[in-house]
């Protein structure tokens, strides 16, 4: 999940605005945690089909 439609539960705002230090505590952590997590769903989708056609194309040749 991404920071940007988390709402903190300290201040009541979006976490990525960081309003108060448990807002950026959040964000930093999140931000740090993988370089998957900002992918979208859809992209994670494309990345999928992508790996399939390229498994389905190497078993073809074979």
């Amino acid at each position: 999940m991404t920071y940007d439609r988390l709402v903190c539960a300290n201040c009541a705002a979006p976490v990525s605005e960081g309003r108060c230090p448990v807002c950026r505590a959040s964000r930093e952590r999140l931000q740090h945690e993988s370089p998957w997590a900002g992918l979208s769903p859809s992209t994670l989708i494309a990345l999928l089909a992508v790996l399939i056609a390229a498994v389905a194309l190497v078993a073809r040749q074979a």
